[in-house]
């Protein structure tokens, strides 16, 4: 019998064996299946709710990060935003 590894497998070993770039690939997985799960939970609230499944997700992940993620139009970076100066 031939095991495959599933790309979530994958990932995670490729992680524990120390390769930085893996965990790069580990998020989109994450965030995919954390949005599939948030439109379920979606569909079965009341109607007239405001709340849409993405808004969920981040709101999920800002809690479990912290203020160390940001959004940005290429996604989530675990990298903190720069520091502003002035009167910003």
């Amino acid at each position: 019998m031939v095991y495959t590894m599933s790309p979530l497998t994958r990932i995670l070993d490729e992680i524990q064996q120390g390769k930085e770039k893996a965990a790069d690939e580990l998020l989109p997985l994450v965030y995919e299946e954390l949005r599939k799960l948030a439109a379920n939970k979606m569909a079965r609230e009341a109607p007239g709710q405001t709340l849409q499944p993405t808004a969920l997700v981040h709101e999920a992940w800002l809690r479990l990060t912290g203020d160390e993620a940001t959004w940005t139009a290429e996604g989530i970076s675990s990298q903190p935003p720069p520091k502003r100066c002035g009167a910003f």
